[in-house]
């Protein structure tokens, strides 16, 4: 009986051993900054799909096609690489914008996908903008290295989120 029980007890254990490995889960970088500038402006910089470089000091260049509708594409140059992006939805009502990873760098965002929305907001006399991304880390496998692995996407998501706050709030300001 003991035996059986044993038995029993070790094909159960195997049995869900599977369910304790998983891939990655999803992570957000989620800022706000005020901007002491009307929303119309903010939103006409935020708005403008291929002008990130404008604004956004780790940016080094945009290469853009498609405008400013969805579907439009743009090739960010960082730093450490290239990655591309895709527009999905531009809503001027809401000065909403929304657009997700298509083509990734690890070495440039540590990052396999992302989609990421910028809101901009009437707030007092000026305006507040919303940044926010869902992203997961760039190695997929259970066991990833330190630079790819959550935190490192979420350090280099939150630093590009609020870099690109305080380059808009600059660009929007001069201050």
């Amino acid at each position: 009986m003991l035996q059986k029980l044993v038995l029993a007890f070790g094909l159960l254990a195997a049995g869900l051993a599977p369910l304790a490995a998983h891939g990655p889960t999803p992570q957000r970088a989620d800022e706000s900054a005020a901007i002491a500038a009307a929303p119309d402006q903010v939103w006409k910089l935020v708005s403008s799909f291929g002008t990130l470089s404008d604004w956004h000091p780790l940016v080094k260049k945009v290469s853009a096609t498609g405008g400013d509708a969805a579907g439009a594409e743009r090739v960010l140059t960082l730093e450490k690489g290239e990655i591309t992006e895709g527009l999905d939805e531009v809503d001027p009502a809401e000065r909403r914008i929304s657009y997700r990873l298509l083509k990734e760098n690890a070495e440039a965002i540590p990052v396999s996908f992302y989609t990421a929305t910028i809101e901009v907001k009437p707030s007092g006399n000026g305006s507040e903008v919303s940044w926010s991304a869902r992203f997961y880390r760039a190695d997929t496998t259970n066991e990833p290295p330190e630079d790819r692995n959550d935190e490192a996407a979420i350090a280099a998501m939150t630093d590009f989120i609020r870099q690109g706050l305080d380059g808009l709030r600059l660009k929007a300001t001069g201050k």
